[in-house]
């Protein structure tokens, strides 16, 4: 689109990952619920990491990652959160901005460090997230140019970052700035324990502001409160324009109105690591979308963008996900 300055523009929890394998044992000694995020406190986060194993750090954040991927993608992209003026805060902006993401939002002084995710990656490939949130809760609608937000294609925003009272203040702010300019909204529900705090907030958003909605089997069962993945499909179409489902292996369900579409996962050599298979995908299928790209094929990119993220350890894209396309799609 010639008319704006971001194809995607991002609002989220600005987190340094820390990464390492880990057995189930492992899980179970610590108390960790598998293959789900859950909030931790700075005691904790300091006491799961002296006892995890060799770790990654590697910037991440559900909405970073997915705005990375839109850079990779060839869009122009950029992105809102909060770290502190501290040394993980220095690994993430240059992180971000080496990444070809716009990124200018001043760090906190002083208070909370920055946040980190601590995540165990299972022989199965799951990952189980410990977060804790420190200095990325501290986003508000002070921190935000809401003339990027009506200059950008389309506003997506990490269902995570709803945690936080400050950012939900930060989060209508943008929206509204958005929708006000005609311009799309997109939101990922981010995690079934997510949905399961915020499942009539998150309703209200889906039905009131979000044009374009993520979300996996797990979230959006959990949002309907409904056992059938047909019966939450034919729900969410009431309430989006559009919704992007993912479902693993069995590859993705787009629903627009009418119009549906099943669109079978990429092939994969070997599953490493699945952090930040839904955040690639949601980069694939927005940037397909402000292309103009057809549904499915939209739905494509998605898959393709995870389908690279999960072949390695880490949330960024190690190749380029334009070339990967091109080869592909064209």
């Amino acid at each position: 689109m010639s008319d704006v300055r971001f194809d995607v523009i991002g609002i989220g929890n600005a987190i340094v990952d820390v990464i390492a394998h880990a057995e189930d044992s492992f899980l179970d000694e610590q108390g960790i619920a598998k293959g789900g995020m859950t909030l931790i406190d700075d005691a904790r986060a300091e006491s799961l990491y002296a006892a995890m194993g060799p770790a990654v750090e590697i910037s991440g954040g559900s909405g970073a990652n997915t705005l990375a991927g839109v850079a990779s993608l060839g869009g122009r992209a950029a992105y809102v959160g909060k770290v502190a003026d501290d040394q993980l805060g220095s690994v993430f902006r240059h992180d971000i901005q080496a990444a070809g993401v716009a990124y200018e939002t001043p760090p906190a002084n002083g208070g909370l460090p920055t946040a980190r995710c601590l995540i165990l990656v299972t022989p199965d490939a799951q990952r189980s997230m410990n977060t804790f949130l420190g200095a990325s809760t501290r986003i508000g609608a002070a921190d935000l140019d809401l003339a990027l937000f009506r200059d950008s294609a389309v506003t997506y925003v990490e269902g995570y970052l709803w945690d936080a009272p400050e950012a939900k203040e930060a989060i209508l702010a943008a929206m509204k700035a958005a929708k006000a300019a005609g311009r799309k909204v997109a939101m990922s529900l981010s995690d079934g324990f997510c949905v399961d705090r915020h499942r009539a907030e998150f309703l209200d958003l889906a039905e009131n502001f979000v044009d374009i909605l993520f979300a996996n089997e797990t979230e959006i069962l959990s949002l309907y409160q409904v056992d059938r993945f047909d019966d939450a499909l034919q729900r969410v179409r009431a309430h989006c324009e559009l919704a992007a489902l993912t479902r693993s292996e069995h590859g993705s369900v787009v629903v627009s109105g009418d119009e549906v579409h099943v669109v079978r996962a990429e092939p994969v050599a070997k599953v490493v690591d699945t952090t930040g298979a839904g955040d690639l995908y949601a980069a694939g299928f927005l940037k397909g979308l402000v292309d103009g790209r057809p549904l499915a094929d939209c739905a494509r990119m998605g898959g393709i963008a995870a389908a690279e993220i999960i072949s390695h350890m880490g949330a960024r894209p190690e190749t380029s996900l334009a070339e990967l396309v091109a080869a592909s799609l064209g």
